[in-house]
């Protein structure tokens, strides 16, 4: 019924790119980093990651890997991050801008406040893309993120293998979606119920959206599900590993932990940890590497006055505008595979296999 998608599949899958995520780290703090390899491309290239609570892979993931993707391409780069801010956002593209950014790439904390910064780009001349998020209304010249719709058809499927290998043949499931002014947070949910909506042994007793990706008030609104459904949830699906540990706080606190019918997003430490102790039933790993591999790539092309190579469009169904994009593909992960994660360099096994863990990750053959 689920699909059991391998890693190695994925990355064949996925568009291959020919840069590699090793150059050499220019440091800098979570404000912000700035370098450029040999300046083999006369432009400079503004990325603003959104915040630092939502996900820990903006400042442990994106950041390195677009710093090493920038470095082996020869650009000169800078990284800042906005904190959850709208207008900081907007204040530091303004900045970028002033300081002679060619490209500007933006994880947008709402597709209004993006889309007036693509404006002004566009009225200082300078071009842009939109990294992870698209900006509905937006103005960005190309795309690069994951198959979003797909990432949450892999949730709903991997929610109803566990639910089954559980021998839960019938019951109520709730959905933990993430922030409503989230393009992607509204395509996880698509794909989701996309799966979920014809199995009608499933019964949809709640469903609600965490503002900013907040985990903390995730905790309340799920305390809150779980108290008006009497305690009967059988199973979750939490559109990442936040919303999934936010969860499992509350099924915890209600001695309820263990379950394991719980889903989540960005292959996280926590996210396999939890998953480790049959606290979450799976995750979806996307390559990040590759994700700012693939910015790089069309900042590049940008940069050169080069067309990039796409793997389609998207439909931006407020501005009415197909954006070129590229879509990279994301992986199930489940107990079973969690050593594809760590073989792909994203955790190491250091990270991983610490205290309580380190039985589960021998049994696994994480090493």
């Amino acid at each position: 019924m689920a699909r059991r998608s391998t890693l190695t599949t994925a990355i064949a899958a996925a568009l291959v790119f020919g840069l590699a995520a090793c150059g050499s780290d220019d440091g800098g703090d979570s404000g912000g980093s700035g370098g450029g390899g040999g300046g083999d491309a006369a432009g400079k290239v503004g990325v603003i990651l959104p915040d630092t609570e939502s996900s820990v892979r903006w400042e442990n993931f994106d950041r390195p890997y677009l710093e090493a993707a920038f470095e082996e391409a020869g650009v000169e780069y800078d990284i800042q991050n906005a904190e959850g801010d709208a207008q900081r956002q907007a204040t530091i593209a303004e900045q970028m801008i002033t300081e002679g950014a060619t490209v500007l790439a933006i994880v947008n904390l709402d597709s209004a406040s993006g889309a007036q910064i693509q404006e002004q780009a566009a009225n200082e001349g300078v071009q842009t893309i939109d990294y992870d998020r698209l900006t509905l209304g937006g103005s960005a010249e190309y795309y690069v993120s994951f198959d979003n719709t797909e990432v949450g058809r892999l949730q709903g499927e991997g929610l109803a293998q566990c639910l089954e290998a559980n021998g839960v043949a019938e019951g109520p499931i709730a959905f933990l979606n993430g922030s409503p002014d989230d393009n992607n947070a509204t395509l996880f949910s698509a794909g989701a119920h996309e799966v979920l909506d014809p199995m009608t042994q499933y019964q949809q007793v709640a469903e609600q959206a965490v503002p900013g990706w907040d985990n903390q008030e995730a905790a309340t609104i799920f305390e809150q599900m779980y108290t008006q459904a009497g305690g009967n949830i059988a199973g979750v699906l939490a559109a990442n590993d936040g919303l999934a540990n936010s969860v499992i706080q509350i099924l915890g606190r209600n001695n309820a932990a263990g379950a394991n019918n719980v889903t989540g997003q960005d292959a996280t430490v926590e996210g396999l940890q939890n998953i480790l102790a049959g606290d979450q039933c799976m995750t979806v790993y996307k390559s990040i590497r590759e994700e700012a591999n693939a910015l790089a790539e069309l900042a590049v092309a940008l940069i050169n006055g080069e067309e990039g190579e796409t793997t389609g469009t998207v439909e931006d169904t407020e501005g009415g505008r197909d954006v070129p994009s590229v879509l990279l593909t994301p992986v199930s992960i489940f107990r079973d595979n969690v050593k594809d994660v760590v073989d792909d360099d994203f955790v190491t096994a250091e990270e991983l296999c610490t205290g309580e863990f380190a039985d589960a990750c021998s049994e696994l053959g994480i090493e």
